[in-house]
């Protein structure tokens, strides 16, 4: 599948003076963290080499921090490291991905149950902010925009929920998942059924119904993968 192309805006990150400036302490997180964002995002492709050397020149810190970060994302399955060979960008495990689904399935169908008991007017109030900056994002064809705002509204159902924590479990569990979404974010009406599935699960809680709010992030959740193939084609091929 080709990836789209993307505006400078969207390809927007932090600047490498940042990390730059940072302390040793935390120059292989920051290091990390862009390389992460890279990765999800697909501005780093499936397959791309990582050097070190140039990692470190871009971002202003020495090779130890960069090597720190790498195994991070190796941890992730997010970079292969091979001794002989060098460090790759890690082709998406399809998988694994249903299992991941599953998991985050049943974390977020709790949780969205919970919100729908407990809701106040000022948290729906900013579900619904959220919905619009997804439109506007949308409108602007800003997927970068778009799966941010995406990421804040199932953040924000979490916190509602009283269970905060059930979202940080879930961002470890979907990794993978957000890089294939990144693939299918392009796909005509896309981003306009993810807006209708988070009104209705919106509309849901607003009514203070569980069932409903429950039914409406399962049928949304269900639609992130409809066409997972059963294997990835190496890059280049």
């Amino acid at each position: 599948m080709e990836l789209p192309k993307e505006s400078a805006r969207q390809r927007r990150r932090t600047s490498p003076s940042r990390v730059a400036g940072s302390g040793s302490a935390s120059a292989w997180r920051l290091v990390y963290q862009n390389l992460r964002e890279d990765i999800v995002s697909l501005r780093a492709k499936p397959g791309d080499p990582i050097s070190e050397k140039e990692v470190a020149a871009r971002y202003g810190v020495s090779r130890t921090p960069v090597r720190e970060a790498i195994q991070r994302l190796a941890d992730e399955r997010l970079v292969e490291i091979y001794p002989q060979s060098g460090t790759f960008v890690a082709r998406i495990p399809y998988d694994d991905l249903p299992e991941a689904m599953i998991i985050r399935k049943a974390l977020e169908t709790a949780s969205v149950r919970l919100a729908a008991q407990k809701a106040s007017k000022s948290q729906l109030l900013a579900l619904a902010t959220i919905v619009e900056q997804q439109r506007e994002a949308a409108e602007a064809n800003d997927r970068g925009a778009f799966h941010r705002a995406d990421e804040a509204f199932h953040a924000k159902i979490a916190e509602i929920s009283g269970f905060p924590g059930i979202w940080r479990q879930v961002l470890q569990v979907k990794v993978q998942v957000d890089r294939y979404r990144r693939l299918t974010l392009s796909q005509q009406g896309r981003m306009e059924q993810v807006i209708g599935d988070h009104e209705r699960i919106l509309a849901g809680i607003a009514a203070g119904s569980a069932d409903d709010a429950e039914q409406g992030m399962a049928h949304h959740l269900d639609a992130v993968l409809p066409d997972v193939p059963e294997e990835q084609t190496p890059v280049g091929e």
